[in-house]
């Protein structure tokens, strides 16, 4: 890459001393929200591209690495999974994943921004696969907070599944990784339910990992970090699901795939009972970031 030619390029820093690029290819759409800018490009290497506030959040071509690795190894550990909350993913995309699994009655999707739910609508089809307007999910543009602290409550909604599919945890968005919003979350679920997060790139900002761990122990009894690669994010990426009750680390590659068998998950481009296994193997230095 020529050094003098970046504005060829759309780049996101890692942390202060690393980043990564991909060639812009077309802008398709800019503008601004009242809470984030947004950008959908037509990329070379990944199709069509999401931006948000110069975050890449999503693309055609890469997005399984994060989506089936954000539902699936929660979902198949949950003997009959129905009714799921995921917090931002305006895109569709887990939303999509949620629905492979047919014991699924419904999904309540809070989004913040409604202009995210009509872009994927417009851009998004190949990420979204028609999941945002299957008669069995429920879309409201609303804060996330207030939905799990007054909204949700008052209504005397239970979940199986809870995801935080939502942007890193900086500005406004930090108090969604807070212990009192896990905490929050956590009186939402069912008997055996489960709480899904990202938790970022541990090479890179190995304090934000760190910490989102300390926050989920301190609310969860059963804490499963796991680590995948996502071409979008430019590094190894760290997730984990939580519980008191259910611990996906105690379910073996064998069991992983008799059951996509018996819930016939179509589609599937990343996960399988190898991938599960090894999402949960932890090398040393991830181990130590985690004080585990």
């Amino acid at each position: 890459m020529d050094s003098n030619n970046f504005s060829d390029f759309l780049c996101e820093p890692l942390n202060g001393n690393s980043g990564f690029f991909f060639k812009k290819g077309t802008l398709l759409e800019r503008g601004e929200t009242p809470f984030q800018v947004y950008e959908v490009w037509d990329t070379p290497e990944l199709g069509r591209l999401f931006r948000l506030d110069g975050y890449f959040m999503t693309s055609e071509r890469d997005e399984f690495f994060y989506h089936e690795n954000m539902i699936h190894p929660a979902l198949i550990s949950h003997p009959d999974p129905k009714t799921v909350l995921i917090i931002g993913g305006g895109d569709g995309g887990s939303a999509d994943e949620v629905f492979k699994h047919p014991s699924v009655k419904r999904i309540v999707l809070v989004e913040l921004d409604k202009v995210v739910v009509d872009l994927s609508r417009k851009y998004f089809e190949s990420v979204h696969h028609g999941s945002l307007d299957d008669p069995r999910i429920e879309i409201l543009i609303e804060d996330g907070l207030k939905y799990v602290r007054e909204i949700g409550p008052r209504e005397g909604e239970k979940f199986d599944l809870i995801v935080l599919d939502l942007t890193d945890p900086l500005g406004p968005a930090a108090e969604l990784y807070s212990p009192r919003f896990m905490a929050d979350c956590k009186a939402l679920l069912n008997e055996g339910g489960m709480f899904v997060l990202h938790i970022g790139p541990p090479v890179y900002a190995p304090e934000r990992v760190s910490g989102l761990m300390k926050n989920l122990i301190s609310v969860f009894h059963i804490v499963a970090p796991y680590f995948v690669y996502i071409p979008l994010y430019g590094s190894l990426w760290g997730m984990a699901c939580a519980s008191d009750k259910r611990d996906p680390r105690q379910i073996t590659k064998a069991n992983v795939d008799e059951i996509i068998r018996d819930r016939s998950l179509s589609d599937l481009q990343y996960y399988n009972g190898a991938t599960h296994e090894a999402g949960f193997a932890l090398p040393e230095y991830l181990k130590k970031i985690l004080s585990l």
